[in-house]
C-alpha cells in the first residue's frame, strides 16, 4: 500500500514541479529582468512574492519526500528518473526534446524549459533519485515483523530450542 502511495506523490510532486517550478521561475525570472528585485519594496507586494512562494514550496515538497523514512522511494525516484531522462534528452536532441513537454505556450513550460536547459533539474533528478538506492525504504516498517515474531515461535516449533 505504501508503494501505491508513493506512485500518487510522485504523480503530485511531478506536477508541483511542472507547474509550480516552472511557473515561479517563468515570473521570478521575468519580474527580475522587469524592475529588480533588489528593493526591498519589490518585495513588498505579493504579487512578487507569489513565485518565491511557490518556488519554496515546491522545494519543500522535495524535501519532505527525501527525508521521510516512511514514505516509498517511488515518490521521489520516479519523477527524478523522468528529470534525469528529459536532461538527456535535452543534451542528445535539444531543440527537438523541448516540443515534447506539455502547454508549450504557456508561463509553466517555459520556465520548465529553464530549468530543463540550464541543468538544474538533471542536478534535482541526480538528488532525487537516491533514496531508490537505499534498501531501507523499500522495506516497510519493522512493527509487522516483530508481531509475527511474538505470535509464532518458529524456533521451538523446529526443535532449535532444547
Amino acid at each position: 500500500m505504501r508503494h501505491i502511495t508513493g506512485f500518487v506523490l510522485a504523480l503530485i510532486l511531478s506536477a508541483a514541479l511542472f507547474f509550480g517550478a516552472g511557473w515561479g521561475i517563468s515570473k521570478f525570472s521575468a519580474m527580475q529582468a522587469g524592475h529588480g528585485t533588489r528593493a526591498l519594496s519589490a518585495w513588498a507586494s505579493l504579487h512578487n512574492a507569489l513565485p518565491l512562494a511557490a518556488l519554496i514550496g515546491t522545494g519543500l515538497l522535495i524535501g519532505i519526500l527525501l527525508a521521510v523514512r516512511p514514505i516509498s522511494a517511488l515518490a521521489t525516484g520516479l519523477p527524478g528518473l523522468a528529470l534525469l531522462g528529459l536532461s538527456v534528452l535535452v543534451l542528445v536532441r535539444g531543440r527537438q526534446a523541448l516540443s515534447y513537454l506539455p502547454m508549450s505556450g504557456s508561463h509553466f513550460a517555459a520556465g520548465f524549459t529553464t530549468l530543463l536547459s540550464s541543468g538544474a533539474f538533471a542536478l534535482a533528478g541526480a538528488a532525487m533519485i537516491i533514496p531508490l538506492f537505499m534498501p531501507s525504504r523499500w522495506s516497510g516498517s519493522g512493527k509487522e515483523v516483530l508481531e509475527l515474531d511474538e505470535e509464532y515461535e518458529t524456533s521451538s516449533e523446529l526443535g532449535l530450542v532444547p
